[in-house]
């Protein structure tokens, strides 16, 4: 059935070797060529749909069982009298059996094959992408693509027509939402400057959502071809939008608990001043219903807040009482989080630690021993917030191996150290032992400037001081991860709302948070 993916509900996703097992389950149940029959037709289907008015379809078509969709797609849609033309990079001799049965189906319809690709096609008409589908892989790194390929995946770049992808745009790989070696310069120009679709067929894929995925995607729909997933377990899940909170009337500050933000290295360290990344977490804690809100600076000279924010109480570090309060740490920490950090993974029952906070365990030893060693009792919890640089430097990897496969680096992480990870980015991973990871669907580019992780700290803090107290660690860890997956949704979510020529700031985004 097709269908729209809209983020109101979590959607399973599978990856590749996932969705070759359900290819192969439903040919065994169909028989041959009935799934490529039927991913012609949703083709098809979807191509007149979003281009009704098209006066001419053209469909680049790969050698492969991709290139059979594109043409059994352009076999019907001739045959619904529109003006169809195909550039096929494969020949009757060498392609599949399946492509072969489409390719003739197609010459038997009158479909024109062509040569040179057409060279007026406007907004109201509409291109194909049938290339490559789901056939690159991460470990395709030596496999370069053709001059042909290139050109006509560089004229699918740039046309104006609206452009439906089958499967997957043709150079991103299905598990990763990356580029494939070689298919970065053709894919980093302009984004298509028509309206961009993609038909994900059997399953939806990470891919899709994360990473380049999202730029590259454009709108996702999906047809399962009438074949069930049965009990194949997703790889991930694309989150849905979490339920609304309701504020009970007869509750009162201790029922939202108290959140303090350790943080804000002031000039006197290395007259570099990060105290207004510490303010930031604070008044996202505040603003996302925090029942208190208390702010530890690094800097012994901060003894005033601004007057805007008068809810927020100041603290010396060694006044908290860690282990009653969710713990923030590192926003704006510089090098003076250091000193601190012992107590903090130490005696905080629960904590999120970003920015300078994972910088110091990364560079030492000792703290990521003190890290790991939260897991071992089950009512501490532990949320990290990294970019992928700071999740590089917990992996002892580099940036670019992270976001090869940002899902596999999340998850890494997550069990290296026994706590829940949000990897941002585009489409964040929200990661946590013994949990299927999920990735986040909101957000958008004006969250990248300077601060919006502090608010992202500061709101996570506030859903995990907000959780009800358990003795139940398998169910308190479960709410955990499900508080977390709300404040990413939501961050994102403020941002996707923003009015459109209107700069998203991080302080504008912390007081724009409710509970």
């Amino acid at each position: 059935m097709l269908q729209r993916v809209h983020f109101d509900h979590d959607h399973p996703l599978y990856n590749t070797a996932a969705t070759r097992t359900l290819e192969a389950v439903g040919i065994a149940a169909t028989g041959p060529h009935v799934l490529m029959q039927r991913a012609g037709a949703a083709i098809a289907r979807l191509a007149v749909a979003i281009a009704p008015h098209a006066r001419q379809i053209w469909v680049a078509c790969g050698a492969g069982n991709n290139g059979g969709d594109g043409l059994e797609a352009a076999a019907l849609l001739k045959n619904q009298g529109l003006n169809v033309c195909v550039s096929w990079l494969g020949s009757p001799q060498t392609a599949p059996q399946d492509t072969q049965r489409s390719w003739q189906k197609a010459i038997d319809g009158g479909v024109r094959f062509v040569d040179q690709v057409p060279d007026d096609l406007n907004e109201q008409d509409l291109c194909i992408d049938a290339l490559l589908g789901i056939g690159l892989t991460a470990g395709d790194d030596a496999r370069q693509p053709s001059q042909a390929l290139l050109a006509l995946l560089s004229v699918i770049r740039t046309t104006r027509a609206t452009v439906l992808c089958v499967d997957l745009p043709s150079g991103l790989i299905a598990d990763s939402g990356q580029l494939a070696p070689g298919f970065e310069h053709a894919n980093a120009s302009a984004a298509t400057p028509g309206k961009r679709h993609t038909l994900s067929l059997l399953s939806l894929k990470p891919g899709l959502f994360t990473g380049a995925g999202r730029d590259e995607a454009g709108t996702v729909w999906l047809d399962d071809l009438d074949l069930s997933q049965g009990d194949l377990p997703p790889s991930s899940l694309l989150a849905g939008a979490p339920a609304s909170q309701h504020r009970p009337h007869a509750s009162h500050k201790g029922t939202w608990g108290d959140v303090a933000i350790v943080g804000g290295e002031g000039l006197r360290e290395r007259g570099m001043g990060m105290t207004g990344a510490a303010l930031l977490a604070a008044t996202a804690a505040l603003h996302a219903g925090a029942g208190r809100v208390m702010l530890a600076p690094l800097d012994a000279d901060l003894l005033q807040l601004p007057g805007e924010q008068p809810e927020i109480m100041l603290r010396r570090f060694d006044m908290l009482e860690l282990e009653k309060i969710t713990v923030v740490c590192g926003c704006g920490g510089g090098n003076a989080v250091r000193n601190v950090l012992p107590d903090v993974l130490q005696r905080s029952q629960r904590l999120v630690l970003d920015a300078d906070a994972l910088n110091a365990i990364a560079a030492e030893a000792p703290l990521q021993a003190l890290l790991k060693a939260r897991s071992s009792h089950p009512l501490h919890i532990t949320a990290m917030t990294p970019h992928p640089l700071e999740a590089a430097q917990l992996l002892d990897t580099n940036t670019a191996t992270v976001q090869a496969d940002r899902i596999a680096a999340a998850q890494k992480l997550a069990e290296r150290f026994g706590c829940i990870v949000i990897l941002k980015g585009s489409g964040s991973i929200i990661a946590a032992p013994h949990q299927t990871p999920c990735i986040n669907p909101t957000g958008n580019a004006r969250l990248a400037t300077g601060g919006t992780g502090d608010v992202l700290a500061g709101l996570l803090g506030a859903r995990i001081a907000s959780m009800v107290t358990t003795h139940d660690h398998t169910e308190l860890h479960a709410n955990a991860f499900a508080e977390t997956r709300k404040a990413c949704w939501q961050h994102g979510l403020i941002a996707d709302k923003w009015p459109e020529f209107s700069q998203l700031t991080a302080s504008r985004l912390a007081q724009a948070l409710t509970s």
